[in-house]
């Protein structure tokens, strides 16, 4: 590889899921830091399917590094066996600077992540605290604009973290060398908010009256049932929010400002955006 005019790599990256949440803002970072950008998603862009191995090699092949999002939840068995055999065939093809999005404080992960580092890559590990972004694109959107968000977190504190936050931190990874290789990197914002204070926040921008209704994770998982999601992926999910939002996460993590050498984007600033885009209009 060799130094652009920017003082980057001259580097190809692959990143899956281009059209998410993280994917999208890592892509845009990438390319405002002068990487050529492989957006892999299974519509647009280079054809990647977490679920099609077929897809794997020809979105690898040729690139010189890859941010791997899985698409569902990070500790699930189906993603500690994805991310290891993606990661086996990238380095099989020559691709060996990996870059993997994980959860901060989930046990569970811990086998995805050690999938990675037996890999073969050199690799590097994002933990990342509970995104801004899932107020503002998901599943907890279409309640919020209906006046209510219902969700299983009682009055745990979280310090949320914008998504870009985790895109410029991913990229400086990959910009940096060796220096980011074979470590974990855990991010967060500044910080703590409960979920209710940070619907209050949302209800104050949008001039709204939006309420917070705190359930157990095994009501919000009967509710998810009754929206038809599968029973083995509502049971991971109902323990995924037991361990996550017991408060164990209740504390900030300095990556960004250690990677970055500036402080994290502030919640305040990303629900102003957010509600002047008209995000939580009904």
């Amino acid at each position: 590889m060799t130094e652009n005019t920017a003082g980057t790599k001259d580097m190809t990256v692959l990143v899956t899921g281009a059209t998410g949440r993280t994917g999208s803002r890592v892509a845009e970072a990438a390319r405002a830091a002068g990487l050529t950008v492989r957006a892999g998603s299974r519509s647009q862009g280079t054809r990647f399917d977490w679920a099609d191995r077929s897809t794997w090699a020809d979105a690898l092949r040729g690139a010189d590094a890859a941010y791997l999002a899985y698409p569902t939840d990070v500790g699930s068995p189906a993603a500690t066996e994805a991310v290891g055999a993606l990661a086996r065939e990238a380095v099989g093809l020559g691709v060996r600077r990996l870059v993997l999005l994980s959860a901060r404080g989930e046990e569970r992960a811990h086998a995805t992540e050690d999938a990675l580092r037996t890999s073969g890559a050199d690799w590097t590990v994002v933990r990342a605290a509970w995104f801004a972004q899932n107020f503002s694109e998901g599943p907890l959107v279409e309640g919020l604009t209906h006046g209510e968000l219902v969700f299983p977190a009682g009055e745990v504190q979280e310090p949320f973290i914008d998504v870009r936050d985790i895109a410029d931190v991913v990229v400086a990874a990959l910009t940096s060398g060796d220096r980011y290789v074979g470590q974990d990197l855990t991010v967060s914002g500044a910080r703590l908010l409960t979920f209710r204070e940070a619907v209050a926040e949302i209800s104050a921008a949008t001039g709204g009256e939006l309420t917070y209704v705190p359930v157990t994770a095994r009501q919000y998982g009967d509710t998810l049932a009754g929206f038809g999601v599968p029973p083995e992926e509502v049971d991971l999910l109902v323990e995924v929010f037991e361990g996550l939002l017991d408060g164990r996460n209740a504390h900030l993590s300095d990556g960004v400002q250690r990677i970055l050498g500036r402080e994290p984007r502030d919640f305040t600033d990303f629900v102003r955006e957010a509600a002047a885009a008209g995000t939580w209009k009904a």
